[in-house]
């Protein structure tokens, strides 16, 4: 099937896609495919919980209350399928704390999950269908991240927000098992819901949380308008007035990388999850940190110098005086100088070192005001996340840590006893008996091996 799609170069990039979505056979996929996706389920479910009690959960809960079937983790009452996938999703990646990819820092997790969660529910589909839908999406999210590496930020929008609505809707439509022609005219309509601005960096408010939220229930809207008869241009992602011109207008995009070995080569399963719960690419840079706070006090430096991506910049790190002093919690979490004093002085980047009291310690301001960044122009960013600090002493003296890798990406996978224990700590943050972890972790393993419709009543966790 792969060649023979590969060589159909008349069709749509949206109908080649569409037309393997339709041989993807669940039964055949490799394991370590269906252990990310399952690992991907605790991690975002997880992070779900750790948001109940947060201000724009709440709000949403509050403002998107269409009656029906889906759960909204964390309440007895049942919503709709979009509201229970927007406020999901929303919860999911309110933290920056969701999973991300290598490649292009897009976070599938958070969009597929709680769209396909919803379609489960809505449609009353099985878990096998449940997992080819999460594989797909994700797959398909992963792929369009390749195509777009830095185009969508340089443009100024979200990744997540922008490729997450085309990836919902292909794992909704594929755990439905739709026919190609529904699909491509599904992606068709999804490119106009897709969007999201990153203009939320000036002030730390809340729009990017709701990026994956939104995605995820464009997909529901987009596969519900297409299985109805509304139609959607089929050229939605190379066409002249497609998504990656709208979008990632700088990008020459190379589009067999989303058409080519599909079904063999699976980037689905090299996602990554986030040991400190801020931006992707601050993480080994806090990584550094906290090996640099083992061999100096913070007050016998002088400066710390982060060697950076120049794709980074305009996100993490200016206008650099503001970076130094992020207005609020939110905002620190895409302030590379407030990650790195953090990490530091706390010797880590938890969701407890993302407060409103932290923001306003002195002495992590003042380690802030001490962090600057050059651009290393042979920066991998963004086909790898590295980090370099040189510490420069107030006895003239320097200490230089390199971190080369993400921690718990491809070249450092976080094991599932990791992944457990993070998810136990999330429940907790989010006032949710911790060992309620092993709940999730079975409703994970249990529904990409099961025929039947998946029993979501193991998600009704006990409070504290």
């Amino acid at each position: 099937m792969t060649n023979q799609l590969q060589k159909t170069s008349d069709l749509s990039v949206a109908c080649v896609l569409a037309e393997w979505i339709e041989s993807v056979e669940v039964n055949r996929l490799p394991v370590e495919l269906v252990h990310a996706c399952e690992d991907t389920l605790i991690d975002t479910l997880g992070l779900s919980f750790a948001a109940y009690n947060a201000g724009y959960a709440k709000v949403l809960r509050e403002s998107w209350t269409g009656e029906g079937p889906c759960t909204v983790l964390g309440e007895s009452e049942k919503r709709d399928s979009v509201s229970a996938a927007m406020i999901n999703g929303t919860a999911a990646h309110g933290e920056d704390f969701d999973n991300t990819f290598e490649g292009c820092p897009i976070h599938s997790g958070a969009v597929v999950v709680p769209a396909v969660l919803a379609a489960v529910e809505a449609y009353g589909l099985t878990g096998r269908q449940a997992l080819k839908g999460l594989v797909v999406g994700i797959e398909v999210m992963c792929r369009l991240g390749l195509v777009v590496q830095r185009g969508i930020h340089a443009a100024g929008f979200h990744p997540t927000g922008v490729l997450g609505a085309m990836a919902a809707t292909a794992g909704i439509a594929s755990a439905c098992n739709l026919p190609s022609k529904v699909i491509v005219n599904a992606w068709g309509i999804a490119g106009s819901m897709a969007g999201g601005l990153i203009e939320y960096l000036s002030d730390g408010t809340w729009t990017k949380r709701m990026h994956a939220g939104w995605a995820a229930q464009s997909g529901l809207r987009a596969v519900a308008m297409a299985r109805a008869g509304f139609t959607g241009p089929a050229t939605v992602f190379e066409g002249r007035h497609g998504l990656m011109h709208g979008f990632a207008p700088s990008v020459d995009p190379d589009f067999s990388i989303l058409t080519s070995d599909l079904g063999e080569e699976w980037w689905a399963s090299r996602v990554a999850f986030k040991r400190y719960a801020c931006g992707t690419m601050a993480q080994p840079f806090i990584d550094c940190a906290v090996r640099l706070s083992k061999k100096v006090l913070a007050e016998e430096v002088k400066s710390l110098v982060c060697s950076v991506g120049e794709g980074t910049v305009h996100r993490l790190w200016e206008p650099l005086e503001d970076k130094r002093q992020p207005p609020n919690a939110y905002a620190a979490k895409f302030s590379t100088p407030y990650c790195v004093a953090i990490g530091f002085l706390r010797g880590d980047a938890g969701l407890a070192e993302f407060t409103d009291e932290s923001v306003r310690d002195e002495s992590v301001l003042d380690l802030a005001q001490r962090v600057s960044y050059e651009v290393d122009p042979d920066d991998e960013y963004p086909q790898n996340y590295t980090g370099r600090i040189r510490a420069s002493l107030l006895n003239g003296g320097e200490i230089e840590e390199y971190q080369p890798y993400l921690c718990g990406g491809s070249r450092s996978p976080m094991s599932r006893d990791e992944l457990l224990s993070k998810c136990s700590a999330n429940l907790r943050y989010g006032g949710f008996v911790s060992e309620s972890v092993d709940r999730i972790a079975r409703f994970a393993d249990g529904l990409t091996t099961s025929d039947s419709i998946p029993d979501l009543s193991l998600l009704e966790l006990k409070p504290i």
